[in-house]
């Protein structure tokens, strides 16, 4: 979750073979150290103490202008470290694309179907206090998710949640960067205030 602007640049694609609601929460659980989280693309004021919901929506560009338009919220099981994926995986949303010109292009669901990698940079600052009305305050963290995703129309692609909250490093961006087929929305949105979207949060489970 970040209220500033932050963009990703083109280098960022290189990323899409190991791309995010979000905040990434990382503990050990009970069963082999493994990772649980929760993400969602909020709906969020912009102003604490918020509050923060589901049913929120993202959205990311092409190079030329094209967008793609996400709600979503899902949840996975990781490795510890980090590294490698994971089949363990539930969640989806709806889709939407856009031409340049802004007009609506085709519209559908989409379904999570692998967890590629996540990275954990940190736990979120506990100030400012939110309103959580989707888990607990202490489970919030910042970093960056990968995951497959198979679209309604037969396509699929690559959905990466960044998240962005108190007291995250510099690096991670807020919001989505998304890939359907060939197309790479890759501009990422980055969230405005008194705007609701372009926001995400990641909580964990144990």
């Amino acid at each position: 979750m970040r209220i500033r602007a932050r963009s990703w640049g083109r280098a960022a694609a290189v990323f899409v073979g190991a791309t995010l609601v979000v905040l990434v929460a990382v503990v050990p659980s009970a069963s082999g150290g493994a990772r649980h989280a929760r993400w969602d693309i909020i709906s969020f004021s912009g102003t604490p103490p918020g509050p923060l919901n589901p049913g929120g929506f993202a959205e990311a560009k092409t190079p030329e202008g094209a967008k793609i338009k996400l709600t979503g919220s899902g949840t996975f099981v990781a490795p510890t470290g980090g590294n490698g994926g994971s089949g363990a995986v539930t969640g989806g949303g709806t889709w939407e694309t856009f031409d340049a010109g802004g007009v609506s292009t085709a519209s559908g669901t989409y379904t999570v179907t692998r967890l590629v990698t996540f990275e954990f940079a940190n736990f979120a600052s506990a100030t400012p206090v939110f309103i959580d009305n989707i888990g607990a305050l202490d489970e919030r963290a910042n970093g960056t998710a990968v995951l497959t995703i198979q679209y309604s129309d037969g396509s699929r692609g690559v959905l990466t949640v960044g998240c962005h909250g108190p007291g995250a490093p510099p690096g991670i961006f807020e919001g989505i960067a998304v890939t359907k087929s060939f197309t790479t929305y890759y501009n990422v949105q980055p969230p405005v205030g008194g705007v609701d979207a372009n926001r995400t949060l990641f909580h964990v489970s144990s």
